[in-house]
């Protein structure tokens, strides 16, 4: 059994990582909005100008890579990922606990290690030549978004402890936490 000082942790350290994907989340949500006007602007410039930016239409991409990668922690915080809602709503709590806890370790961390680990030596050669776009106005610094490559599991797995340790808590009988 824990000492009673370390019983209060557990839920601080679920706070703690809840907040941390929910400031990411929200923050990464403004990149949608920022996502259609420049897909509108350079709507306006090829049809209304006859004009093109490539660095402007890269970014359009690198905002989409941003919102989806750095927003998957924050879908699963929510639990709004992809999952077989028609069997798992009619599950007790505790067996959607088991559920989650069960899907956490043996699914998603071996998947996000697996990613992390395969997008290692890629990342990094891209970091050792400061790779950028290949077309002639393109954004420079494309080793940044390769790097998200591994920051995206490394969040996913910030959560997968949070999502983790609540559904310990429900099955040990303790309450929901977040």
């Amino acid at each position: 059994m824990n000492p009673p000082s370390v019983q209060p942790l557990i839920p601080r350290l679920i706070g703690a990582i809840d907040h941390f994907s929910e400031l990411i989340g929200r923050a990464v949500a403004w990149l949608t909005l920022l996502m259609v006007f420049l897909t509108f602007a350079v709507v306006v410039l090829r049809y209304g100008f006859d004009s093109g930016w490539i660095a402007l239409q890269e970014s359009v991409t690198w905002l989409h890579a941003c919102v989806f990668m750095l927003g998957a922690s924050y879908a699963l915080k929510r639990d709004s990922h992809v999952r077989v809602d028609i069997f798992y709503q009619r599950f007790s709590p505790r067996g959607r606990a088991w559920v989650d806890l069960l899907g956490s370790l043996l699914l998603l961390l071996p998947v996000c290690l697996f990613i992390f680990q395969a997008s290692w030596e890629y990342v990094l050669e891209a970091w050792e030549i400061g790779e950028s776009s290949a077309e002639t106005g393109g954004l420079p610094g494309l080793y940044l978004l390769k790097s998200l490559l591994l920051l995206m599991p490394v969040l996913l797995i910030l959560q997968a402890l949070a999502h983790s340790l609540r559904a310990g808590l429900i099955l040990r009988g303790g309450e929901r936490h977040g």
